[in-house]
């Protein structure tokens, strides 16, 4: 069975990645890009699907140990394992290095001490595991070949194979170093070049340093932020700008439950707010990359814009289930492709316009274009943003009136607005004077309860939704207004666990099944660091840091966040890593330093 989902850690190269466990097996790694299938997707279901495992020899029928201590080489994306074991210590070395070229997996055996026994279990499936390949020999390189893909080991060690899996069974001693390479190419290339493992080592360490020296938050926090920035730069795609909201797809919200989703996409939103966070901590040649990305995706087309797409600037998500993988601890179904695609999410084109005022404020060079598309969206809400859509979450249910998409829309028209004002481009003032003041009428009138003193999760409901503590913190409304303040009182009362957390909405009581679901889900880790900055604002920064520290406990060992936080299994869960946990904690820790609220 697969590990627990912060058991993992995470390598990548800009273009996909793997998830490699405790115990050393790499349980998850698409090939050549993110959004590729799987040619270990042992996390989804069992061996049998495929993974890697290298690690101490163990007698047969045993469980594989896991390492004793493993970290991240410095800031990197280096990941190092360490086994103490009855006859001595061993390091294994995993990373993905930055390509030019096939992208590889390598994984070098240091010993430390004593003389240790290894072995290492190459089984690899292609097409999520569905595809036994042809193994063979190529000139002392093992390779294995289904369709139109092939998957090159090379290593110095002896092979064999055996049960339609390659073993390499060897001993290292202190100094001795054994390196392993998988190498992805189309079958009907050349073989590619052979690999440079300890060359490959000290330029991808290199990069990292570099990358990672570009960095203007030198705060408190500054480990958690650097690490969620590298997380951030890893879901990447290096050819396009695109960013992926996580690199897995179908890790349950909910342990045994169907709410599994594909994120090996790019998410406006979640890409506009990541943009947001990069640009806030240096990173302007990402944040420019993302821009171009962008505008390709739209291209003439604004007002058919999508939620998401792929990540090269695809339209074409197409939702099916693998109904051959059993699914992460039995939570099926297992989703490829995402239909929510085609949904009408209103507040999108707030975030993207957020995000394109955002670059311009910072000074990334000016693009007529982005501009001029910032206009063609305004021109689209002016017509639309009374419409119900499926709102910020992706509801399965019925369209509805959702706060926060409104309150999105009137950040959209704000921003153009002052985009206007600053002589850059042309506009229609006072009709998007009047557009604003109107959606703010709306919102106020039909998005509040004045018996409870809280703004609601759509127009005519009782129910809460934490999307609403993004009002102060958009500017729609100060926080110290006390419709904001009732807002947060409500949301903490009502939507927090007992643990303190913040979910998203209610999942049962008056509007049981607004998203369309069965089953329920954990508390949603972004909910949450929004809460912490809303404290902050409304001057509880103490709580607000309690808070924020707190959520950066639920970290795993090497600082990595799913989704959401199960209160009750006390676990994470949902895709892993996931962008929209990593850019709010990013977003709080600047928050409050710049308010003084680390107490050290």
């Amino acid at each position: 069975m697969a590990g627990r989902i912060e058991d993992y850690a995470l390598i990548g190269d800009m273009q996909t990645a793997a998830l490699v466990c405790r115990d050393g097996t790499a349980d998850w790694l698409c090939l050549p890009r993110f959004d590729s299938h799987a040619v270990f997707a042992g996390l989804l279901g069992t061996e049998e699907h495929g993974f890697w495992r290298l690690g101490p020899a163990r007698a047969e029928g045993a469980e594989p140990p896991s390492a004793d201590r493993r970290r991240y080489r410095g800031d990197s994306l280096i990941l190092e394992s360490e086994w103490d074991t009855p006859r001595g210590t061993v390091r294994v070395t995993d990373f993905m290095p930055p390509r030019d070229g096939a992208p590889q997996l390598i994984r070098i055996v240091e010993g430390v001490s004593g003389r240790v026994p290894m072995r290492s279990e190459l089984r690899m499936r292609f097409s999520y595991g569905r595809v036994t390949p042809w193994v063979h020999k190529v000139d002392n390189r093992t390779v294995a070949v289904a369709g139109p893909d092939s998957v090159w080991l090379d290593t110095e060690a002896d092979t064999y194979g055996r049960n339609l899996t390659t073993y390499s069974d060897f001993t290292v001693a202190p100094g001795d170093r054994v390196a392993f390479t998988i190498s992805w190419q189309p079958s009907h290339h050349e073989p590619p070049a052979l690999p440079d493992p300890e060359g490959s080592l000290e330029a991808t360490e290199l990069f990292w340093r570099e990358w990672v020296d570009q960095c203007t938050y030198h705060g408190p926090y500054r480990e958690a932020v650097v690490r969620s920035l590298i997380t951030l730069k890893a879901l990447t795609y290096a050819p396009t700008g695109g960013i992926v909201a996580a690199p897995t797809t179908s890790l349950p919200e909910e342990i045994g439950g169907v709410r599994n989703w594909d994120y090996r996409y790019t998410w406006l939103r979640d890409a506009a707010i990541t943009l947001s966070s990069l640009l806030r901590t240096g990173y302007r040649e990402e944040a420019r990359a993302w821009r171009e990305w962008l505008l390709r995706a739209v291209a003439g087309d604004p007002e058919n814009l999508q939620i998401m797409y792929g990540i090269a600037g695809e339209r074409e998500l197409g939702e099916a289930e693998l109904d051959w993988l059993p699914g992460y601890e039995n939570s099926g179904p297992v989703r490829v492709g995402n239909g929510a695609a085609n949904q009408l999410q209103l507040d999108v084109y707030g975030e993207v316009t957020e995000a394109l005022h955002l670059a311009h404020m910072t000074g990334l060079t000016r693009n007529d274009y982005a501009m001029g598309l910032q206009l063609k969206l305004i021109e689209y809400l002016e017509k639309h943003w009374e419409e119900p859509d499926e709102g910020i979450w992706e509801v399965r249910g019925p369209r509805r009136h959702f706060v926060h998409s409104k309150v999105m829309a009137w950040v959209a028209v704000d921003r153009t607005i002052k985009l206007v004002e600053s002589g850059d481009v042309e506009g229609p003032l006072e009709r998007w004077y009047e557009l604003r003041d109107d959606i703010h009428r709306d919102v106020c009138e039909r998005g509040y309860d004045k018996e409870r003193n809280t703004f609601t999760q759509s127009y005519g409901s009782k129910e809460l939704d934490a999307s609403l503590l993004l009002i102060p913190q958009m500017g729609f409304l100060p926080p110290d207004d006390k419709r904001v303040i009732g807002t947060i009182e409500a949301i903490q009362r009502e939507l927090s666990t007992e643990d303190g957390f913040i979910l998203r909405y209610p999942t049962e009581g008056e509007d049981a099944g607004v998203d369309g679901l069965e089953g329920d889900e954990g508390a949603f880790l972004a909910c949450s660091f929004w809460m912490a900055d809303d404290l902050a604002m409304i001057g509880r920064v103490d709580e607000a840091r309690q808070l924020f520290e707190k959520l950066l406990s639920l970290r795993n060992d090497l600082g990595l966040l799913a989704e959401e936080w199960d209160s009750n299994l006390q676990r994470q869960v949902g895709n892993f890593p996931q962008a929209f946990s990593h850019v709010p904690l990013i977003d709080t820790a600047l928050r409050l330093t710049a308010s003084g609220a680390y107490v050290g």
